[in-house]
């Protein structure tokens, strides 16, 4: 049976007005967050110096993160069975909750962070003028230098993909990515 133009589209407005209608839960997602805090902390600044800070992270590149980890696409043996239980609405609730969290500075050395304030136009294409992140692309301002530091020795081999990262980090240095990381850590 062939639907009329106008029903059609109405019947398609009706159902995207029903998705918004099931918006991801901040509240929820703080509850959910308990397994999360051993790592990332409380707050979503991290624990450790190995773990990233999620706190201000985009919302769609941490729902992104939650799926590749799940999937298996982001290798992870401790991400991994942790996502591979959450539900699509999990997911989002916690990707609400964390992008809904003040950030705050990691800190750097201050002689180092200049020379990698120096350095750092090239990320600012994908990550923002002020490395804010933009959508996809993750937050980089105020992420711990040593988990930023590792983050660019498994792109530059080839350990962690991403396209355009793995070509960018065959140009750095380990220097390079010592002085980066401590200036985007300092932000």
């Amino acid at each position: 049976m062939n639907k009329h133009p106008a029903t059609l589209a109405l019947s398609i407005f009706l159902s995207l007005f029903a998705m918004a209608g099931q918006a991801a839960d901040v509240n929820v997602g703080k509850n959910q967050s308990a397994v999360c805090q051993g790592c990332h902390g409380s707050e979503g600044f991290s624990a450790g110096p190995m773990f990233p800070n999620l706190a201000g992270q985009s919302r769609v590149y941490l729902e992104a993160q939650l799926k590749k980890f799940k999937s298996g696409e982001r290798p992870s043996p401790t991400m991994k069975s942790v996502a591979e239980e959450l539900s699509e609405e999990e997911i989002q609730n916690l990707a609400a909750y964390f992008s809904s969290l003040p950030s705050k500075s990691s800190g750097g050395d201050a002689a180092l962070a200049k020379v990698g304030q120096e350095k750092a136009a090239m990320c600012m294409g994908c990550h923002g003028e002020k490395f804010q992140g933009n959508g996809q692309f993750p937050k980089l301002a105020g992420q711990r230098p040593q988990y930023l530091i590792k983050q660019l020795k498994d792109f530059k081999t080839g350990t962690r993909k991403a396209g355009h990262m793995n070509a960018v980090a065959q140009n750095l240095s380990e220097d390079d990515m010592k002085a980066l990381a401590a200036y985007l850590g300092s932000l």
